[in-house]
Protein backbone atom coordinates (compact mmCIF):
# COMPACT_ATOMS: atom_id res chain seq x y z
CA UNK A 1 0.00 0.00 0.00
CA UNK A 2 2.99 2.34 0.64
CA UNK A 3 3.80 2.30 -3.30
CA UNK A 4 0.18 3.33 -3.88
CA UNK A 5 0.36 6.09 -1.69
CA UNK A 6 3.69 6.91 -3.13
CA UNK A 7 2.38 7.32 -6.54
CA UNK A 8 -0.70 9.17 -5.57
CA UNK A 9 1.35 11.61 -4.02
CA UNK A 10 2.17 13.52 -7.15
CA UNK A 11 -0.27 15.72 -8.77
CA UNK A 12 1.07 14.53 -12.44
CA UNK A 13 0.53 10.96 -11.96
CA UNK A 14 -2.97 11.59 -10.49
CA UNK A 15 -4.01 13.71 -13.25
CA UNK A 16 -2.45 10.27 -15.46
CA UNK A 17 -4.52 7.81 -13.35
CA UNK A 18 -7.63 9.88 -14.25
CA UNK A 19 -6.87 9.93 -18.29
CA UNK A 20 -6.21 6.18 -17.99
CA UNK A 21 -9.42 5.96 -16.44
CA UNK A 22 -11.17 7.07 -20.16
CA UNK A 23 -8.93 4.31 -21.81
CA UNK A 24 -5.86 2.98 -23.06
CA UNK A 25 -3.46 5.81 -23.73
CA UNK A 26 0.37 5.67 -25.61
CA UNK A 27 3.35 7.17 -23.13
CA UNK A 28 2.77 10.44 -25.47
CA UNK A 29 -1.06 10.87 -24.69
CA UNK A 30 -0.33 10.27 -21.25
CA UNK A 31 3.17 13.56 -21.44
CA UNK A 32 0.91 15.51 -23.71
CA UNK A 33 -1.20 18.02 -20.72
CA UNK A 34 2.23 18.55 -19.05
CA UNK A 35 5.37 20.53 -19.74
CA UNK A 36 7.51 17.45 -19.71
CA UNK A 37 10.08 15.15 -21.58
CA UNK A 38 8.88 11.64 -22.58
CA UNK A 39 11.54 10.40 -20.23
CA UNK A 40 10.30 12.13 -17.43
CA UNK A 41 6.76 10.77 -18.53
CA UNK A 42 8.40 7.17 -18.02
CA UNK A 43 9.79 8.09 -15.28
CA UNK A 44 5.86 8.73 -13.23
CA UNK A 45 4.52 5.67 -15.32
CA UNK A 46 7.04 3.57 -13.79
CA UNK A 47 6.36 4.33 -10.45
CA UNK A 48 2.48 4.05 -11.16
CA UNK A 49 3.59 0.43 -12.78
CA UNK A 50 5.19 -0.69 -9.32
CA UNK A 51 2.31 0.18 -7.66
CA UNK A 52 0.27 -1.97 -9.68
CA UNK A 53 -1.79 0.81 -10.75
CA UNK A 54 -1.29 0.69 -14.46
CA UNK A 55 -0.20 -2.03 -17.24
CA UNK A 56 1.88 -0.80 -19.98
CA UNK A 57 1.64 -3.00 -23.27
CA UNK A 58 4.38 -2.96 -26.13
CA UNK A 59 3.31 -3.19 -29.54
CA UNK A 60 6.17 -2.09 -32.02
CA UNK A 61 7.57 0.99 -30.70
CA UNK A 62 4.52 2.22 -29.01
CA UNK A 63 4.11 1.46 -25.53
CA UNK A 64 0.29 1.70 -24.47
CA UNK A 65 -1.13 1.80 -20.96
CA UNK A 66 -4.06 1.21 -18.95
CA UNK A 67 -5.48 1.99 -16.03
CA UNK A 68 -5.57 -1.63 -13.22
CA UNK A 69 -7.53 -0.11 -10.61
CA UNK A 70 -7.33 -3.18 -8.49
CA UNK A 71 -4.50 -2.21 -5.82
CA UNK A 72 -6.76 1.40 -5.49
CA UNK A 73 -9.22 -1.01 -3.70
CA UNK A 74 -6.66 -1.63 -0.58
CA UNK A 75 -5.80 2.23 -0.29
CA UNK A 76 -10.20 2.95 -0.50
CA UNK A 77 -10.27 0.58 2.62
CA UNK A 78 -7.54 1.69 4.67
CA UNK A 79 -9.17 5.60 3.82
CA UNK A 80 -12.35 4.38 4.89
CA UNK A 81 -11.77 3.60 8.60
CA UNK A 82 -10.77 7.41 9.03
CA UNK A 83 -13.71 8.46 6.87
CA UNK A 84 -16.10 6.35 9.18
CA UNK A 85 -13.83 8.23 12.43
CA UNK A 86 -14.52 11.22 11.21
CA UNK A 87 -18.33 11.12 10.25
CA UNK A 88 -19.07 9.88 13.81
CA UNK A 89 -16.83 12.57 15.32
CA UNK A 90 -18.43 14.84 13.66
CA UNK A 91 -21.84 13.69 14.20
CA UNK A 92 -21.47 14.19 18.15
CA UNK A 93 -19.86 17.59 17.22
CA UNK A 94 -23.35 18.25 15.41
CA UNK A 95 -25.52 16.84 18.16
CA UNK A 96 -23.94 18.62 20.72
CA UNK A 97 -24.02 22.02 18.88
CA UNK A 98 -27.71 21.17 18.23
CA UNK A 99 -28.78 20.76 21.66
CA UNK A 100 -26.15 23.98 22.79
CA UNK A 101 -28.64 26.15 20.32
CA UNK A 102 -31.45 24.56 21.50
CA UNK A 103 -30.92 25.55 25.54
CA UNK A 104 -30.28 28.91 24.08
CA UNK A 105 -33.20 31.34 25.07
CA UNK A 106 -34.23 32.51 21.65
CA UNK A 107 -33.95 36.15 21.01
CA UNK A 108 -37.29 38.37 21.11
CA UNK A 109 -38.34 39.31 17.64
CA UNK A 110 -39.27 43.02 17.44
CA UNK A 111 -43.18 44.07 17.19
CA UNK A 112 -43.81 40.33 19.63
CA UNK A 113 -44.77 42.65 22.28
CA UNK A 114 -47.86 44.08 20.25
Amino acid sequence: MNSVFRALADGTRRQMLHDLADGERTVSQLAEPFAISLAAASKHIKVLEHAGLLRREVRGRTHFCRLDPGPLASAYEWLGFYERFWTSRLDVLERLLRKEDESRPQPSKQGDDQ
